[in-house]
């Protein structure tokens, strides 16, 4: 048993901690929100203002957790050749492909025949990571280029006028559009491709990049002007582009009556796919909490850094415990087995759910549980280098 502790980066753990946790407040809202699964949050004329930010605060979760991927792809990369670190993060990337398609699929749905398989962030961090490894088996300058061009420039595709139908228009949709996101199989199968890989792999390969400010040997104070500077300089440009409401976002900005509805609609941009406005909106604030984060010291307890460090066994985790109580909701509500089967969640009928207090009760409550396994996993990585676990 090997227990020499890796080189690791409390800023990064803490952040993603904290994204970690606030995921978790999105999904649960998905599950047990009354009206989840009838009403759009981010809809300025219908929504209220506490179900609106419970939504948006989310928003940046997956591209800070996508964006520290490249980071940590980098930093471990530091520690084997560049073939070696190449390869193992294309079989890493498969792997999670896999594990998004079934175990995660199962998590979400808790239907065991797959009638509706959704393919979410594991799935674009999986084939993100197999780009990675070959555009970093070429070489560092490689993985900048493409990522500069993809982060800034895949919003080209809005002025296109793409394939309506067939084997085209599915490829358009799983690499760059989002747009529809439901590709069916049969008459009783569905795929919900709600992550457009090529937009995602840009921030993963700018991640990646930026690891480099990251390196044990690059100096602190140094790190923190640059990602000071590169913070604010995405939120200017998420301000100037969205206030122009030209390029950047698949739909223009939509213009209302009343000046707090322009407030929200300005705060709305487009996830699916993540739109250059949207990239700038939610990772600005990230490199700069990193920037503030980084007087931060590793220690075993910090709850969030715990999180952080061990997020994929948390992500799998959470879907499962969320599910689970839920499955208890609905029979404690009436439900009765006739009306288990829904799509997409078993378990989830449309009528079902509490207010945003609940929500949030619950919440709260599943967090909480997961810090003990977490804890357990995380001491257990420390003192284990099994090399199954650099999979996990």
């Amino acid at each position: 048993m090997n227990t020499t502790a890796p080189y690791r980066v409390a800023s990064i753990d803490v952040l993603r901690g904290l994204v970690m946790v606030i995921m978790a407040l999105d999904h649960t809202r998905d599950f047990f929100h009354i009206t989840a699964m009838t009403a759009d949050p981010l809809n300025p004329a219908t929504t209220t203002t506490m179900l609106f930010f419970t939504r948006w605060i989310t928003h940046f979760c997956a591209p800070t957790f996508v964006f520290l991927s490249g980071v940590s792809a980098f930093l471990a990369a530091q520690k084997k050749t560049r073939q070696e670190a190449a390869l193992f993060l294309i079989k890493r990337g498969l792997w999670l492909v896999v594990v998004e398609v079934t175990v995660i699929t199962l998590g979400l749905t808790f239907n065991p025949f797959f009638n509706f398989v959704i393919l979410q962030v594991i799935w674009a961090i999986g084939w993100s990571m197999v780009i990675l490894g070959l555009l970093s088996w070429w070489s560092w300058n490689a993985v900048l280029v493409a990522g500069l061009l993809l982060f800034f420039g895949h919003n080209v595709v809005d002025y296109m006028k793409l394939p309506a139908a067939g084997p085209a228009s599915v490829a358009w949709l799983m690499l760059l559009t989002s747009r529809g996101g439901i590709v069916p199989l049969n008459a009783t199968h569905l795929i919900g491709a709600f992550y457009a890989v090529l937009p995602w792999t840009g921030i993963m390969l700018l991640g990646y990049c930026i690891g480099r400010w990251f390196a044990r040997d690059f100096p602190a104070e140094k790190r923190k002007q640059r990602l000071m500077i590169t913070g604010a300089a995405l939120i200017v440009m998420f301000v100037l582009l969205r206030w122009i409401n030209g390029y950047g976002n698949p739909v223009p900005r939509k213009i209302y009556p009343d000046l707090w509805s322009n407030v929200l609609s300005f705060l709305d941009t487009s996830k699916y796919p993540p739109s250059l406005q949207f990239a700038g909106m939610t990772l600005g604030p990230a490199l700069l909490a990193l920037a503030a984060f980084e007087k931060i010291q590793q220690t075993k307890n910090n709850v969030l850094a715990i999180y952080g460090r061990v997020p994929f066994f948390y992500y799998v985790l959470h879907f499962y415990l969320l599910h689970t109580v839920l499955v208890v909701a609905f029979f404690a509500a009436g439900y009765h087995s006739a009306q288990i089967a829904q799509i997409p969640f078993w378990f989830r009928p449309a009528d079902f759910g509490y207010a945003l207090p609940g929500v949030y009760l619950v919440w709260a409550a599943v967090v909480a549980v997961l810090y003990r396994p977490c804890r357990w996993f995380d001491r257990y990585r420390s003192t284990h280098r099994h090399w199954w676990l650099s999979y996990l």
